[in-house]
């Protein structure tokens, strides 16, 4: 069993506890063919890093930070759709994933305003910049980027299997483009906007960041 087909009874699970939690009590149609929708989408051959593995550390980062949350299934439910379309080669993926949602969740049963909630989470994904106050988008956004504050095996696995889905892309190309996002989240005043975020993670996130960036500097012309 492959690590990420090993997470798919827990994930089916989980999708359907967040999509009836997210209906408010109403009823609606079964759960489980739009959790195989979103499964086959995360397990596209393209991709190397975005999986159900990154899907099931999203979750996870969810439930570490869900005290901070307003509407934690509405965060669960963004992280399902959040690269729920992935193309290495494409730029609009989070406009697409976020209407993906947009289409899915009302026929789910997820009332309008909720389904808002969801798409405007997925869009702020490109950024990660969510605005002082928004306390779901915080979430969303400190879950997703939690890897980067990962031990130094589990960082260097992460940037290799980023380096293995855009291997399209030349080595000197690569190493230039990855230079220039790991200069610019480092000149974030803050990678981290949860308190738990900002404690935990900021410090280790900021030195794998520059550990990565130092490596590839040394091979740049």
């Amino acid at each position: 069993m492959s690590d990420d087909t090993a997470h798919t009874p827990d994930l089916r699970i989980r999708w359907r506890e967040a999509l009836v939690a997210a209906r408010g009590g109403e009823a609606g149609p079964d759960p489980l063919p739009y959790a195989e929708n979103l499964l086959e989408r995360w397990a596209e051959p393209q991709r190397k890093y975005h999986t159900t593995a990154h899907l099931t550390a999203v979750l996870d980062g969810i439930d570490v930070l869900a005290a901070h949350a307003g509407a934690p299934e509405l965060v669960r439910l963004a992280a399902w759709f959040h690269d729920a379309v992935y193309r290495p080669d494409r730029s609009e993926n989070e406009e697409r994933s976020a209407a993906l949602a947009e289409r899915a969740l009302p026929e789910a049963g997820v009332p309008e305003r909720a389904t808002a909630e969801v798409a405007r989470l997925v869009r702020l994904t490109v950024t990660h910049d969510p605005a002082e106050g928004d306390r779901d988008g915080e979430v969303l956004c400190d879950a997703d980027l939690a890897i980067l504050a990962a031990g130094p095996e589990e960082y260097a696995r992460y940037a290799a299997q980023v380096r293995e889905e855009y291997g399209f892309v030349p080595d000197d190309l690569f190493r230039e483009g990855r230079s220039g996002v790991l200069r610019q989240l480092l000149g974030l005043p803050v990678l981290f906007r949860t308190p738990y975020g900002a404690k935990e993670w900021e410090a280790r996130a900021r030195q794998n960041l520059t550990t990565e960036l130092r490596l590839l500097e040394a091979t740049l012309p």
